[in-house]
């Protein structure tokens, strides 16, 4: 017969709360408990049950995150933010990628995790708050990003249309007087870029800068490689722009290996301004002017709203907004 959780601790002669802090890594245990906790753990060939552990405890130790693509530097960066803040409470992590899904979004809220998790971060893209309130289960729950979430929900979001004409009005103030927008056509039901949009069509209009059909550059699909034949496509047919607010870094990537390859000088021709201030953007030549969401407030403000429902919390849904910075780099300044 395995070993128990309580047959550690007898041998170590400690409580079982202790031994489950020392497996679960609590980091308030004297070392010469751990150490006596680790030899019985040894000695014993135990090894961890997450049923046994839960009966134990109550719960499972593990968080859910819930995102769209892992593969996208802004969610796997989001993702290794979440990891850390969670770690300092003795949580570990749990990835679910729903790339998008309707059905894998609806699968996430109905519980398919049931039991093996004690509370669940998620950043929708498809799901209205009507969809969110009828498929989600009882598993805390705090959403991220711009779909509006139902009355009952905790809610963390960045002010996307106040970032994007911070952007515009950047761009703006450096004397550009065409400045177009990429990423329009794909922001059709999708609501962070639909908010970037409105944010970047805002401050042309409160300058009264030129704006036209034109300047709403249309992608297919979001991505680095889309956003370089949206540009080059531009471009062919003759759009002229001296200014690029894009829907994030890699649509500024893309944009600017575009504008390299059709003798378009950055910044002297064309700023160009991205979104997220992903690790790459530091290395492009030249480097990317981007809007930087305050991505440690928004994953810790969203841990401890999940925190204080797991320990119980009631009352309504909470909604927070973090801050943004605008990274200026050489994409923009001569």
């Amino acid at each position: 017969m395995s070993a128990t959780l309580q047959d550690v601790a007898t041998l170590a002669g400690v409580s079982i709360k202790t031994v489950s802090n020392v497996v679960r890594g609590y980091q308030h245990v004297r070392p010469s408990t751990r150490a006596r906790v680790q030899a019985a753990i040894d000695e014993l060939g135990y090894v961890p049950h997450s049923i046994a552990r839960r009966l134990a405890t109550g719960t499972t130790g593990m968080v859910a995150f819930a995102l769209p693509a892992i593969e996208t530097p802004y969610f796997a960066e989001l993702a290794a933010l979440v990891s850390t803040e969670i770690g300092g409470f003795d949580y570990r992590l749990l990835i679910e990628q729903t790339s998008g899904s309707l059905d894998d979004e609806r699968a996430v809220l109905r519980g398919r995790e049931q039991g093996l998790i004690d509370g669940l971060i998620f950043q929708p893209t498809e799901l209205d708050a009507d969809a969110i309130e009828q498929f989600r289960g009882s598993t805390p729950l705090v959403l991220l990003g711009e779909i509006p979430p139902p009355p009952t929900v905790d809610h963390v979001m960045v002010d996307n249309i106040a970032a994007a004409r911070a952007a515009t009005f950047h761009l703006l103030h450096s004397g550009r007087t065409r400045i177009a927008f990429l990423g329009y056509a794909a922001a059709a039901g999708h609501a962070t870029a639909s908010l970037r949009a409105e944010g970047y069509l805002s401050a042309l209009e409160d300058c009264g800068a030129h704006r036209s059909d034109d300047l709403l550059i249309p992608m297919q699909r979001f991505g680095a490689f889309a956003a370089e034949a949206a540009v080059i496509d531009a471009i062919e047919t003759g759009v002229s722009f001296d200014g690029l607010v894009c829907f994030d870094d890699l649509a500024g990537i893309g944009a600017m290996k575009a504008l390299a390859r059709a003798g378009r000088v950055v910044p002297d021709d064309v700023g160009v301004v991205g979104w997220d201030d992903i690790l790459m953007s530091n290395f492009t030549n030249p480097g990317l002017t981007t809007v930087r969401p305050d991505k440690p407030t928004l994953t810790r403000t969203a841990f401890r709203m999940l925190r204080e429902r797991m320990d119980g919390a009631g009352g309504p849904g909470r909604h927070e907004t973090v801050g943004f910075d605008l990274v200026v780099r050489g994409s923009t300044a001569s």
